[in-house]
């Protein structure tokens, strides 16, 4: 399977910005993009007849985990992902010709803080956004048993012109109120869109690949390295930190997601000879703000 035939592409979770950009990209190159919706009353054979023939199945599901995280809301953050995962392998079973590839998000934050981690780590965290990945993951593999190529995309932190990290940052650097988050000792782990879109490609290309594979920048830094960087690309200030506690007061349990050391490295994409156009965050946050 190569991207210059006609490829079938369906994406669960076109509409975000990984979703969006992923469907700019493979119709672009004028293959055939379906978005496919998967709600609680979707129905496994209507979804298989979506399915059918479909070279390549992106599972992009998931409400945001850059969210306060109340007991509801983490229901809603596992369902969002475990439920419609299970729903798109069920349709799966169903169909004559399956998808050749299976292409399913995850995150870093499967990953402990002690650690440096490569695709092949097992060291994981104990707490919910670990186990939510670890569930998400397993689902997703049971298309394997279906003679289904399968990769768990591992995300970063995603930097991009139209939304992702930036959206968030930017506003507090505008304004001249930018700054650290607790500590500012914490690995982020990354990656700029393109890269992102070009790995996607990459792996499609490169039948060798498949399991978990870290979709981060070869360089981690700290975050006050980060915030450093974009003060000087900015020209901004840096000094108005963030306290932990205030983090923890706006996000609760779901601070983890900003506070939390995730030092990540792509073994696997570089092993299959991946070349990251934006290694450094430097010149990846250069590219997006100017």
């Amino acid at each position: 399977m190569s991207i210059g035939n006609r490829l079938k592409v369906a994406i669960c979770g076109k509409s975000g910005l990984v979703g969006s950009k992923l469907q700019e990209m493979f119709s672009s190159q004028h293959n055939e993009v379906v978005g496919i919706k998967v709600r609680e009353n979707t129905d496994i054979e209507t979804l298989a007849r979506e399915l059918e023939n479909c070279d390549i199945l992106i599972n992009l599901s998931g409400t945001t985990i850059l969210a306060p995280w109340s007991e509801s809301y983490k229901k809603t953050l596992y369902s969002s992902r475990i439920d419609t995962t299970n729903k798109l392998v069920q349709a799966m079973t169903l169909c004559k010709e399956k998808p050749k590839l299976f292409l399913s998000a995850s995150a870093v934050g499967i990953y402990d803080s002690k650690s440096m981690h490569d695709d092949e780590s097992e060291d994981y965290a104990d707490d919910f956004l670990s186990n939510l990945c670890k569930d998400w993951e397993a689902e997703a593999k049971k298309a394997e048993a279906l003679g289904v190529r399968c990769v768990q995309m591992r995300f970063g932190v995603i930097f991009a012109k139209e939304g992702g990290a930036m959206q968030k940052i930017l506003p507090p650097f505008k304004m001249f109120v930018g700054g650290k988050l607790g500590s500012g000792e914490q690995i982020v782990s990354w990656i700029h869109i393109d890269d992102l879109l070009r790995a996607v490609e990459f792996i499609v290309k490169t039948p060798g690949i498949n399991g978990s594979v870290n979709f981060t920048a070869p360089y981690p830094l700290s975050n006050s390295e980060q915030t450093e960087i974009l003060g000087k690309v900015l020209n901004r200030p840096t000094f108005f930190g963030v306290p932990s506690f205030m983090v923890k007061l706006i996000f609760g349990e779901g601070a983890k997601v900003v506070l939390d050391s995730k030092n990540v490295i792509p073994t696997k994409l570089i092993k299959h000879g991946f070349v990251f156009d934006y290694e450094n965050f430097e010149d990846a946050l250069k590219d997006i703000v100017q």
